[in-house]
């Protein structure tokens, strides 16, 4: 599998292409949707699975470090809600998330996915103006389609933040939902 050939399994899916049809009417500033929307779609095309693995909530991101509140982000989650209520919206500015995650500043969305735990879930779909299906995987996709969940550099880099890894490989516990994962718990 490549980029292509995922970019193909989402257009396929009618599903997907309306979640991102309707992040994009909001016309965020550098938006994207990234992580479990495109891994699992992945994960369950690699494990055969004829059903969707359900979602926990579909991140939609943007980068606009000129209004940091929450309560903007908020009002964009409700703003989804109202065009597609059965999906579970998180949307999040990345221009504020170092705060959050008590970080360095992030340049850009593609900026901080590349700082996002895992190399499967450093991922990130949208459509362009032109309505083209854009993928970014500034850690590659390798991982992804190898079914192998690795961190980052960026957690890699930090004993707080691979505890972080760690604790989410726990919690997530992935292997359960698609056991033909190779999980990587590095000290």
């Amino acid at each position: 599998m490549n980029k292509d050939q995922i970019i193909s399994l989402i257009k396929e899916d009618q599903w997907m292409m309306d979640i991102l049809r309707t992040a994009k009417s909001l016309n965020l500033p550098d938006w994207w949707i990234c992580a479990g929307f495109v891994r699992s779609k992945v994960w369950d095309t690699l494990h055969y699975y004829s059903e969707r693995t359900k979602l926990p909530d579909i991140d939609v991101i943007y980068f606009n470090p000129e209004n940091l509140s929450e309560v903007e982000e908020k009002k964009f989650e409700r703003m989804l809600a109202y065009r597609m209520p059965s999906i579970p919206w998180s949307v999040k500015n990345q221009a504020r998330m170092h705060m959050k995650n008590k970080t360095f500043p992030f340049a850009s969305s593609v900026d901080a996915i590349s700082k996002f735990p895992e190399t499967a879930t450093a991922l990130g779909v949208k459509l362009d103006e032109q309505n083209n299906l854009i993928v970014a995987a500034p850690c590659g996709i390798r991982d992804l389609i190898q079914l192998e969940v690795k961190p980052t550099p960026f957690f890699i880099e930090d004993k707080e933040r691979m505890k972080i890894y760690q604790e989410r490989l726990i919690k997530k516990n992935w292997k359960s939902t698609w056991s033909k994962l190779t999980v990587f718990h590095i000290n």
